[in-house]
């Protein structure tokens, strides 16, 4: 073969690959992208944060399926660990929302992101991302600085999300020193009480800190208040899992690069 037909030979191949790639894409965008939310217990600030920062991400025409297992979450606060139980029920909602035609599911509770940890395989096998909802942010954590506080108003989600920032922390081949701060009683708080709650608690350990996380999604209307009065940068969850979610849509080919 001549250099003149190597080349020719060379176009019609890189012409099949675009066109593939343009039908591909027609395929996909013909059809909403459907995310599932999977929830345990919940607040109104809670869903609003996550439905705001999926569209922002997403797109506003994304359908989102929504699930709430909240008696995981109470068999959990029972027994003070992750049993057979709710594992099975968090799992089972993930195989329905799979069933139910979701292209990637954000799984919403830190109580149960060790859960969402050990579903990977299934993720990849089905080719379903389960999105972890404080993944992204603990990465970003960890990326920029070294002492993480991190602040939760329930016990059982402090050891997922410290779990999680020192599987990120090998990862990047990164040293964090992590703090806990309990806010007990803050779920479900009127919003003024709460964070007067939070600041006080946190006081302390935001001065020795170079961040503050807030483990739970339902706290992330805090931070604009938190960052002013404690005069440090607050993480919180709803922005950056979105973010991990439209980063998974894109590498199934669902979502442009931006």
């Amino acid at each position: 073969m001549n250099n003149r037909s190597s080349i020719r030979q060379n176009l019609r191949i890189g012409i099949f690959i675009i066109l593939m790639s343009f039908m591909t894409w027609n395929l996909t965008a013909s059809k909403p992208i459907t995310v599932a939310l999977v929830y345990t217990v919940t607040t109104p600030e809670l869903k609003a944060d996550v439905v705001r920062e999926i569209r922002e991400q997403v797109g506003a025409d994304a359908k989102l399926l929504t699930y709430e297992v909240p008696e995981a979450f109470e068999e959990i606060k029972r027994t003070g660990r992750v049993t057979a139980l709710p594992t099975a029920q968090i799992i089972g909602c993930y195989m329905r929302a799979i069933e139910e035609g979701a292209d990637v599911i954000l799984s919403i509770c830190s109580t149960v992101e060790d859960i969402a940890y050990c579903a990977q395989d299934v993720a990849l096998y089905t080719g379903i991302p389960i999105i972890r909802v404080n993944e992204e942010m603990c990465r970003e954590a960890v990326r920029k600085w070294k002492r993480l506080a991190i602040v939760s108003t329930f016990p059982t989600s402090l050891a997922p999300t410290r779990n999680t920032l020192e599987q990120v922390a090998r990862e990047l081949g990164k040293e964090v020193e992590v703090t806990e701060v309990l806010v007990e009683g803050g779920f479900g708080m009127q919003a003024d009480r709460l964070k007067a709650l939070i600041t006080e608690k946190i006081q302390k350990e935001a001065h020795n800190a170079d961040v503050i996380l807030f483990t739970q999604g339902s706290m992330a209307y805090c931070e604009p208040y938190i960052e002013e009065k404690l005069q440090k940068e607050v993480l919180t969850n709803p922005y950056f899992s979105a973010k991990a979610v439209r980063e998974a849509l894109v590498r199934k080919w669902l979502l442009p690069e931006e």
